[in-house]
């Protein structure tokens, strides 16, 4: 028997459940998950092994038209997905009508490789929304096969699975076996803390943080952290550290119980706030976040 492997993209707009979606093929929380729109940024790669085939799935940020530098970067990484993909998922969710950029929109009904099309949370619909829904996007994407799903409840997930698995081509696999991403540790620890300001502060300020771990030291026992959580302003500085520390101490708490079940390891993290003034329109500052990688 051959071996099967390939590169699945996914792809759409912010909020449709991309992240959802992959952790549940990959049964691991790679990709970090609010409610908030742009919560991913990098592309990530997550890996499902087989004996007979390894798919690598990889998750991409929310379609946008970007307003400054760092969401240039952003959409990069999504030009980069149609690139190599194998095979291109595009989620939509109910209710939705259209990609908001017209010329990813094109790239995906002109595709010359498998394309499927994923109305997902199908769990807040109706069978007569669902079938008008269906209808819709085969008259859009013509060339795509539709599958309505769950992500959040699993819903129809291994069927989607099963049918990757049947349009992969013959290959080798990409990356070890028992490899699970293509992200190193403290990629996984500034996205958790990140996913953690996401998720307790407002307005503009987690979209002018990012963070960066300057420590990762591990030994048979314990995991000791140190990161830095960066923003643009001494004032929002103030607002993530809050009140005699209780703020920034709520987000290494949060992060903290998190990464323990990450890594299966007990862990102790620092972290401290640092201002790194218009980071997100300076070129430098977004190649040394791992943005601008032309």
């Amino acid at each position: 028997m051959t071996h099967k492997a390939g590169f699945v993209n996914i792809i759409g707009n912010p909020n449709v459940g991309k992240s959802t979606l992959m952790n549940a093929m990959v049964g691991e929380k790679l990709s970090i998950i609010t409610s908030k729109a742009q919560t991913t940024r990098h592309r990530i790669f997550g890996i499902v092994n087989d004996e007979d085939y390894q798919i690598v799935f990889s998750d991409t940020p929310g379609i946008i038209k970007p307003a400054y530098d760092l969401q240039t970067s952003m959409m990069d990484f999504v030009k980069s997905a149609f690139k190599d993909a194998d095979i291109l998922i595009y989620m939509v969710e109910i209710g939705e009508k259209e990609l908001k950029d017209e010329e990813f929109f094109n790239k995906i009904i002109h595709a010359k490789i498998p394309v499927l099309l994923l109305l997902n949370k199908i769990d807040k619909s109706n069978q007569e929304l669902l079938e008008e829904q269906v209808q819709t996007w085969q008259a859009k994407v013509p060339n795509a096969e539709i599958f309505p799903i769950s992500a959040l409840e699993n819903f129809n997930v291994k069927e989607v699975l099963n049918r990757i698995v049947d349009l992969l081509p013959d290959s080798p696999p990409y990356y070890p076996k028992d490899a699970l991403t293509d992200k190193p540790e403290r990629f996984f620890v500034n996205e958790t803390i990140r996913e953690k300001i996401l998720l307790n502060y407002d307005k503009e300020i987690p979209y002018a943080v990012e963070v960066e771990t300057e420590e990762f030291l591990e030994d048979e026992k314990i995991i000791r952290i140190r990161s830095v959580i960066m923003v643009e302003r001494d004032t929002q500085k103030g607002i993530i550290i809050g009140h005699k520390g209780a703020a920034l101490k709520k987000v290494g708490m949060q992060a903290r119980a998190d990464l323990e079940v990450f890594f299966d390891k007990q862990i102790h993290i620092e972290i401290f706030v640092k201002v790194n003034k218009d980071w997100r329109s300076n070129a430098f500052q977004l190649r040394r976040f791992g943005y601008n990688q032309k």
